[in-house]
């Protein structure tokens, strides 16, 4: 386990690490968990938020977080990103997890399509299902709620024949909700991207050995370094394709590039950045040290093994 872990729950001797998931039970924040994570060392610790679960882990609250980041059809998750590059810098992502991502219509009871006015679900959600939406539930309002699982809830245990929530068959299942259509995201192909985190470990000078994740099997993909950084030399030409040749020049791929809001002025940005490599290797070490160069702040994110795809697995028993 690593420094500093919180008290965790024990079984038969054994110490289970806490890991905080956005919760309740039923959420594709859980599936990822239970299916990157060793069932036999790892407690599940639902939370609020992606920024209660964050939060949870900066206060010693859990000893690891796994929160989304990315999904395929739908983009980056921006509180993940705003907390990792402000009020979470001293949170590092550890690992990855990618995770095939259905979404189902689920009711309290059975009911036909013309019968539903209300559509409830995460946010981030019904831009992964926009032609369903706008094809067969055009007429019906999209209502947020703070998770996929949390919105089956409200639906399975308020009874109202207008409503439906988007999200899991988990959910659909430990909620007692009844799934109308399965299957209603808009490609066979969407993916959500899941980061595990861990707090920080202090830098002393020399080189940071990180304990890995308690992952279901070793990660064994290529080494992924991702990184953050802003300066006022955004307002200059060039001055981004300069960053960028840092990485270009020592053949560095980057594999993920975006900006965001820095929350500051209007057109001030920071930038986001996946590269191959790790941070211990000179050429990427090198690389980030010429772009602080040219910045106010760069962050090291993390380096950390690239996720596999993970099927998804049954949640343990818990009586």
């Amino acid at each position: 386990m690593p420094p500093g872990q919180t008290q965790s729950g024990e079984e038969g001797g054994r110490t289970h690490a806490r890991v905080g998931y956005l919760g309740p039970e039923g959420t594709f924040s859980e599936e990822a968990l239970l299916a990157s994570a060793d069932p036999d060392v790892v407690e599940p610790i639902p939370l609020g938020t992606i920024y209660d679960t964050v939060m949870a882990l900066r206060q010693e609250e859990v000893d690891w977080a796994i929160v989304p980041i990315e999904n395929s059809l739908d983009g980056s998750v921006s509180v993940t990103l705003d907390l990792l590059a402000g009020e979470a810098s001293d949170v590092e992502i550890v690992g990855e997890a990618l995770l095939r991502v259905r979404h189902s219509l689920i009711a309290a009871e059975p009911v036909g399509l013309g019968e539903i006015d209300t559509v409830i679900s995460h946010p981030q959600v019904p831009g992964q299902c926009e032609r369903f939406l706008r094809g067969e539930l055009a007429h019906a309002r999209i209502l947020p709620a703070g998770s996929t699982a949390e919105a089956v809830r409200m639906v399975a245990s308020g009874g109202q024949r207008g409503q439906a929530a988007l999200g899991t068959l988990l959910a659909a299942k430990i909620y007692g909700g009844t799934v109308i259509r399965e299957g209603v995201e808009d490609g066979d192909d969407n993916e959500t991207r899941f980061v595990w985190l861990a707090r920080a470990q202090e830098d002393s000078g020399a080189p940071r050995a990180q304990q890995p994740p308690p992952l279901r099997e070793a990660a064994t993909g290529e080494w992924k370094t991702s990184l953050v950084f802003w300066g006022p030399g955004a307002e200059r030409p060039g001055w981004l394709v300069r960053c960028l040749d840092e990485f270009a020049r020592r053949d560095i791929n980057l594999t993920k590039i975006e900006s965001r809001p820095r929350r500051a002025r209007l057109g001030s940005y920071m930038f986001f950045v996946d590269l191959t490599g790790r941070v211990s290797e000179a050429p990427v070490a090198d690389a980030i040290a010429g772009v602080r160069a040219l910045c106010e702040e760069v962050r090291v994110l993390g380096s950390y093994r690239a996720g596999l795809s993970a099927g998804v697995r049954s949640r343990p028993p818990t009586g």
